[in-house]
């Protein structure tokens, strides 16, 4: 009998996992809010009854594709801005970082930058709420540095949120030129570069 249900919730696993797969794909060329479940089912060829085996509505599986696309990226964050090294190797590497995760996914990439603002409610706050981990997260970080001292929590929170930010609009420079010559991803590589150092000056001479 148990491995009857194994078989099963093996099974249902990756039926559901083909319904986010699927529906990724779709997203590719158009918004959640016009998604249809009868497309995803088609296309993964099951009946649409099936669909709510897996999920409540469109909304549900948008919520779960942002928990896919952005839940395991926590560890990769803190990464990026550790304090173990100097504040120009922490640039480099968020942004080696970020490049290389938006190579290896750059449709997840795109839903979230299309979504973020877009039209489904529940999909814009399940954004919002795995940006302000991250914020908190990055937030935990900055203050291990010496130059976090006398910096207040709203203050170093605010800080964390341009970082996460400016994260975000250097994923969607990379993803805009991932098709590009060489010399145009140079160009997006020092213009990110360049960003972040402009937020780190300013970080060193704002008044604690």
């Amino acid at each position: 009998m148990s491995h009857t249900l194994g078989v099963r919730q093996a099974q249902k696993q990756k039926t559901r996992q083909a319904l986010l797969d699927a529906a990724l794909a779709l997203l590719e060329e158009q918004s959640l809010s016009s998604l249809g479940l009868r497309e995803v089912t088609r296309a993964v060829g099951v009946a649409p009854t099936a669909f709510y085996r897996h999920f409540r509505s469109t909304a549900d599986l948008g919520a779960a594709l942002v928990e896919e696309a952005l839940g395991s990226l926590h560890p990769m964050v803190r990464t990026a801005v550790s304090t173990a090294d100097d504040s120009e190797q922490r640039i480099e590497r968020a942004v080696g970082l970020i490049a290389r995760h938006v190579a290896e996914y750059p449709a997840h990439v795109r839903f979230i930058a299309r979504e973020r603002h877009g039209g489904v409610r529940p999909v814009r706050e399940a954004i919002r709420e795995q940006l302000g981990r991250f914020a908190h997260e990055v937030k935990d970080e900055l203050a291990k540095d010496p130059q976090a001292v006398g910096w207040s929590d709203d203050d170093l929170l605010m800080l964390a949120h341009l970082y996460v930010d400016q994260m975000l609009v250097t994923a969607s420079l990379f993803l805009e030129a991932l098709d590009a010559p060489p010399a145009e991803r140079k160009r997006v590589t020092r213009l990110a570069v360049r960003q972040l150092r402009l937020i780190n000056i300013g970080r060193q001479h704002w008044p604690a």
